[in-house]
């Protein structure tokens, strides 16, 4: 089963490889954008809004309140747990930046196979 977490993209920390900052709870990771990006616009117009994020990458664009009712419906479920967004936090810098590199890579592979 594949699940995605909505985060709300708070900062792009590198726009050339499209990675953005996104907070998920209070935890803040960064991700890949290139999915849910407007090639017409900057990138910086993300900030703000809600994704749902998989495995580094932001899936899709949804609204606050589809954000807000799937985060109230994980923690029902105990999908996310405190020890889950403690783990998260507590990921080495260096692994996420490695994560965050992979996730470029794997965008700009997507891009040229276009």
């Amino acid at each position: 089963m594949c699940l995605g977490i909505p985060g709300q993209v708070v900062a792009i920390v590198d726009e050339p490889k499209l990675l953005g900052l996104v907070d998920v709870g209070g935890v803040r990771r960064v991700i890949n954008l290139s999915l849910v990006r407007d090639e017409q616009q900057p990138l910086a117009t993300l900030v703000g809004l809600w994704v749902l994020i998989h495995v580094g990458f932001a899936m899709s664009r949804i609204d606050e309140a589809e954000a807000q009712r799937t985060l109230t419906l994980l923690a029902e479920l105990g999908e996310l747990t405190e020890q889950e967004l403690a783990e998260l936090a507590d990921q080495p810098r260096a692994e996420l930046h490695h994560e965050a590199e992979h996730a470029a890579d794997a965008a700009s592979d997507q891009e040229r196979s276009r």
